[in-house]
């Protein structure tokens, strides 16, 4: 009888991954939106600075708290039942993201960070387990692919339901979808926790590990500290840094300066492994490096890209698709106003109105009212602003209205292209396995940091195409730039998932995943620090060189690696 090629828990991790990404992805999808919008339609009502420093801080954060989780489930807790609880917490994070408010928006993010903590880095390093016996070993980078596409079904559903929901019942019934996917993740997880329990191993600490309590002692107290430190302590002040901030913001500050004792960690953990750990542990640090800048390129798509959706591509649906698309709900509406009026007070008295009689048809129960009151606000609030750069013979008329492509869908580009290329890219990582010529994991991602550099070249077209945002640019823009991306993605975000499983002492694998996200949190953090520069590029495409640039170095940095890495990878006998 042949061997099964894979393990009978992938499909169980797969659907789970594809719920907990559905969840994840919607909130994420919609979060500058939401931030943006303003406070009578539902939204936060913040400008674009503190949206993109609230964004990369939270994108931050969840990848910075896998630390904690991967550490106390290879040390206390287990696999499976930290997964359990990351998911009831980030449930509880989507539903109370629901209740529009100040307070509760922040308790929100922080129950999402917390659980993702615990959630993330754990079901990662259950797949690997599970590929760490003979029979699988030799498919590790084919399951982590094929999960990896699970995580972008997800990903690409949940923004078609987001729009459905935000454009016709508002952004609170789109967070309370979320929360119900990550609900079902967890039970179709539970429904599986059998095929995984062989893979659920908490190993025993070896001479000269570390306790849990003094490593907890060593980062997350320090964290906290040089936190505090970066958050209330400034450098030279000028008139273009009032604040004295060293990286722009208060928070900026906070969680590089809190990042700090953790790096330390992982420098530390190299500098005490024995002499059969050293060299991996250091392998997976330098890839780390490397990564950080990918992510601070990859996680712009939420953010300053977004906002190049939202403002600047011609979003505009052909009489065909828009009659359809009406029917099920699926347009974003805006009314043409004067190209040189803005009518802010008349939109905010509109918008305070419509907020009455929206709670009045809640209160009644009337769906229909309901539903018809937030179409109005959604055409209301976002009227002025799409028209800026619109061409004169594009624009409707004075009152007259265009159906739109939802922002939000533009996000399930990158997820649309990740199901459709995976299969291609396993079979011609497969073909090139039969001829002898696959090339090693850290080989992958260099490539893939070189086509993430042709991704942001990409963009510098799409700014040339639109005179400096001077009119709309084409969605073909948006989309060529997210299918080059997302070549990169591919040879990279699922390989280096894959590395940390087979370099990763088994006692710290967990530990080390907790690594692999750590430098995502950076780079998202750093994501959102440059979303924020976007206004200070007179020349769009300057910002795109940028960008270019960064990824470009952290190529060239792997590059120069290569033969290190690959010799590592042949100590420990791993192709």
């Amino acid at each position: 009888m042949a061997k099964t090629k894979h393990p009978k828990a992938l499909p169980y991790l797969f659907l789970t991954e594809m719920w907990e990404r559905f969840g994840y992805y919607l909130m994420l999808g919609i979060f500058s939106l939401y931030m943006l919008d303003s406070w009578n339609n539902g939204g936060m009502g913040f400008d674009s600075v503190k949206k993109s420093d609230i964004y990369g801080t939270y994108l931050g954060l969840v990848y910075l708290t896998p630390f904690l989780g991967g550490l106390l489930a290879d040390r206390v807790f287990g696999y499976r039942k930290s997964i359990i609880f990351g998911g009831l917490l980030m449930a509880a994070g989507y539903l109370t993201l629901s209740i529009h408010s100040n307070q509760t928006f922040y308790i929100a993010l922080a129950l999402i960070i917390v659980g993702n903590g615990f959630f993330k880095p754990n079901i990662s390093t259950l797949l690997g387990n599970l590929y760490n016996k003979d029979e699988f070993k030799a498919n590790k980078d084919a399951g982590y692919n094929i999960f990896y596409m699970g995580i972008n079904i997800g990903a690409f559903v949940c923004n078609f339901v987001a729009a459905y929901m935000r454009n016709n019942w508002g952004w609170n019934w789109a967070f309370i979808v979320a929360g119900i996917g990550m609900l079902v993740g967890v039970a179709t997880f539970i429904a599986g926790s059998k095929t995984v329990k062989d893979a659920d191993v908490i190993r025993p600490l070896e001479d000269g590990d570390m306790s849990t309590g003094r490593i907890l002692g060593f980062t997350l107290l320090p964290m906290i500290i040089f936190g505090v430190i970066g958050y209330f302590f400034g450098g030279v002040t000028s008139p273009t840094n009032p604040d004295g901030n060293f990286l722009g913001t208060d928070t900026n500050d906070a969680f590089i300066f809190g990042c700090l004792p953790v790096v330390a960690f992982f420098i530390y953990l190299y500098a005490k492994a024995n002499s059969n750990d050293k060299r991996p542990i250091g392998a997976l640090l330098a890839v780390f490096a490397c990564l950080v800048i990918f992510w601070a390129v990859f996680h712009q798509n939420g953010d300053a890209l977004t906002e190049w959706a939202e403002n600047n591509t011609d979003r505009e649906m052909p009489l065909s698709v828009s009659n359809t698309a009406d029917k099920i709900g699926m347009t974003q509406t805006v009314r043409d106003w004067p190209l040189n009026q803005a009518p802010e007070a008349e939109i905010d008295a509109k918008l305070e109105a419509l907020q009455v009689e929206k709670k009045a048809a809640q209160d009644v129960g009337d769906r229909i009212k309901t539903k018809e009151v937030v179409q109005e606000m959604n055409i209301v609030s976002k009227s002025p602003e799409y028209f800026k750069n619109l061409e004169p013979d594009k624009r409707p008329g004075t009152g007259k209205t265009l159906k739109l492509y939802s922002t939000e869908l533009y996000q399930s580009i990158n997820p649309f292209w990740v199901v459709l290329l995976t299969p291609i890219l396993v079979g011609f990582w497969g073909f090139l396995r039969k001829k002898g010529k696959e090339p090693s994991t850290p080989t992958k991602i260099a490539i893939g940091l070189l086509i993430t550099a042709l991704s942001a070249l990409v963009m510098v077209g799409a700014v040339h195409a639109s005179n400096n945002l001077g009119t709309k640019a084409s969605s073909w823009w948006l989309i060529a730039s997210y299918g080059v991306i997302t070549v990169g993605e591919l040879c990279l975000s699922p390989m280096g998932l894959s590395l940390v499983s087979k370099l990763s002492p088994p006692r710290i694998t967990a530990l080390m995943m907790g690594g692999f996200f750590l430098s995502t949190a950076i780079g998202n953090k750093l994501s959102g620090m440059l979303s924020g520069m976007w206004g200070s590029f007179e020349n769009k495409q300057n910002f795109f060189y940028m960008n270019m640039g960064l990824a470009l170095v952290a190529a060239l940095m792997m590059f120069a690696l290569l033969r290190w890495l690959n010799g590592v990878m042949k100590e420990k006998n791993i192709d």
